[in-house]
This record gives structure tokens, C-alpha cells and sequence, in this order.
């Protein structure tokens, strides 16, 4: 729930992922973690991602309007393909 909304709160202001770890100090996988509700996140560093994006912290703990996202966007990519074998 927290990660949902300072996923919303972030992306209303127009914040990346990487400034926002900049700003507060973590690093950008730990936003990731926290923003998919994979990582917990210390009491100490709500109060400065809370900084960072200009929001009481009591607003981290209100419910956001989409729920967390369990699996990345992967930007449309496309998997991999195996390179063919060079003929000899």
C-alpha cells in the first residue's frame, strides 16, 4: 500500500525512479522494491521520501488510487532471440 502511493505521489510529480533515490538517499532498486511491495522500507526514510516529494508523511499511508504493480513493464520488449548458428 505505501509503495503504491509513493509510486503515485512520484509519478504525479513528474519524479523518476533514479531522482527520486538520488533525493532521498536509497538507491534506485530499493524505490523499485519498495514501489512493487518486494522491500520494506525503514521508518527513518519515509520521512525523507516524504521530503522528496513534498507530502506530509501521514499522505505515504493513505491508500492510492491504482494498486502496487506485482510484475514490472518491460517497455514492450521483445524476449530474446538465440543468434543462428553461422554455417562453416
Amino acid at each position: 500500500m505505501v509503495g503504491a502511493r509513493i509510486r503515485e505521489l512520484r509519478q504525479m510529480q513528474g519524479l523518476s525512479q533514479e531522482s527520486l533515490a538520488l533525493e532521498s538517499g536509497l538507491s534506485r532498486n530499493m524505490i523499485i522494491g519498495i514501489e512493487w511491495g518486494r522491500k520494506s522500507v525503514a521508518y527513518e526514510r519515509l520521512w525523507d521520501i516524504a521530503a522528496v516529494l513534498d507530502c506530509e508523511i501521514t499522505e505515504l499511508f493513505t491508500a492510492a488510487s491504482a494498486p502496487a504493480s506485482s510484475s514490472p513493464y518491460r517497455g514492450g520488449r521483445r524476449p530474446m532471440e538465440r543468434p543462428e548458428a553461422k554455417s562453416r
